[in-house]
């Protein structure tokens, strides 16, 4: 079963339009991908929600792009800004990057982006996670959506209760 942004945005409209405002108020976010050894590599990723899809664009033969061709499993974290107020929270998705070949979907990427001339790797989202933490004080407050379940909300005090869970 394939996740789209689409589906999350049907799915949990508020919570989509919370994540993509995170991701749009920053153009560079941080990709994690796994290299050929099982170890993490960290690079930095511009995301574009466009088409009713995330995308990932890549120069060609790039090593992230290499990544996700043997292995096509990720993080994305949104650029946590310049200071430390974290507005929106802190936001995160996991999924698997899917590489687009096909010239038709490619053109009309182009043709909803400016993208740099010349070749490029080009990889749609297919979400498995997606995550928002933040701070509701005194709490600690985690929203958890996954491909067919609720919108989960955590909240974890500063004391020593357990945390308390929505949904």
């Amino acid at each position: 079963m394939t996740t789209s942004w689409q589906d999350l945005q049907e799915a949990q409209p508020g919570f989509a339009e919370t994540v993509r405002t995170r991701f749009g108020g920053y153009k560079h976010h941080v990709l994690g991908t796994l290299r050929a050894d099982g170890s993490p590599r960290l690079s930095g990723i511009e995301a574009e929600f466009r088409l009713g899809e995330l995308w990932l664009g890549m120069m060609p033969g790039s090593r992230k792009a290499l990544d996700l061709r043997r292995d096509p499993r990720f993080a994305l974290h949104a650029n946590p800004g310049p200071d430390t107020s974290m507005d929106g929270g802190d936001v995160r998705i996991a999924g698997r990057a899917v590489e687009v070949t096909d010239p038709a979907v490619i053109a009309r990427f182009v043709g909803e982006v400016t993208v740099p001339e010349g070749p490029f790797h080009l990889f749609r989202v297919d979400f498995t996670e997606v995550v928002r933490t933040y701070v509701d004080d005194p709490d600690l407050v985690l929203e958890v959506w996954r491909p067919g379940g609720p919108l989960r909300t955590v909240r974890r005090g500063n004391d020593d209760a357990p945390p308390r869970t929505d949904g």
